[in-house]
């Protein structure tokens, strides 16, 4: 029997060949896995840090609520650091409910959301038609800061919410809400910047001698 050794030889280099091209895949596609591996941990770094860095630049806010006549008051509202941030350049201020209740129209007997949402369950608003406020005396318009620098925003007192009935319901109102702080959302923006969202609570002055609820 003739052996087609010349055959075998092709076959051979054919399985040859063939066992070099497995290998360069192999190596190929461990290399594009290191390759993936090493751009996903330098993303991951460069995603912390970034994270870091926001993290040390949240805004740091003072604010002092100055009692004045009647039923208004002085918010004096600051940016106090960190120096590195230099500047915001919008802010936005929320009055934020006192307390912790959530309040709901599912529930039997309760108003619409609208006016739920509508009333500042809380000792003070922003004063109507001062700063820009709305209608609901809860924002102001937006404006910048550099840090070491503030502004004013003018407050009065809130009411009880009309659908409350009672000849008490100021008293009830006062005794609710008199003591507790105003708590303020501050939504920052700094142009090319992920925003922040800082939570501020603003503490009530002891009244003076004799004071009463409006």
């Amino acid at each position: 029997m003739n052996i087609p050794w010349g055959d075998i030889a092709t076959i051979a280099l054919a399985c040859i060949g063939l066992t070099i091209s497995i290998a360069a895949w192999r190596a190929a596609s461990r290399s594009a896995d290191e390759a993936k591996r090493s751009a996903d941990s330098a993303e991951n770094v460069a995603r912390i840090e970034r994270e870091r860095w926001h993290a040390d630049q949240t805004p740091v806010f003072k604010a002092k609520l100055v009692r004045q006549e009647g039923d208004r008051a002085q918010l004096d509202f600051q940016l106090v650091g960190p120096l590195s941030l230099q500047h915001l350049d919008r802010i936005e201020l929320t009055i934020a409910n006192s307390d912790d209740l959530v309040r709901s129209a599912r529930l039997a007997g309760s108003r619409p959301q609208e006016e739920l949402d509508a009333q500042v369950w809380g000792p003070y608003r922003f004063g109507a038609s001062a700063d820009g406020a709305d209608a609901t005396g809860k924002t102001v318009e937006q404006f910048a800061l550099e840090v070491g620098r503030g502004r004013p925003f003018s407050l009065e007192r809130t009411r009880p919410p009309h659908w409350q009935e009672g000849d008490d319901r100021d008293r009830r109102w006062a005794a609710q809400f008199g003591g507790k702080p105003v708590r303020l959302l501050v939504h920052c923006r700094k142009d090319g910047v992920d925003p922040w969202v800082v939570p501020v609570d603003v503490e009530m002055p002891p009244p003076p001698p004799m004071a009463a609820w409006g």
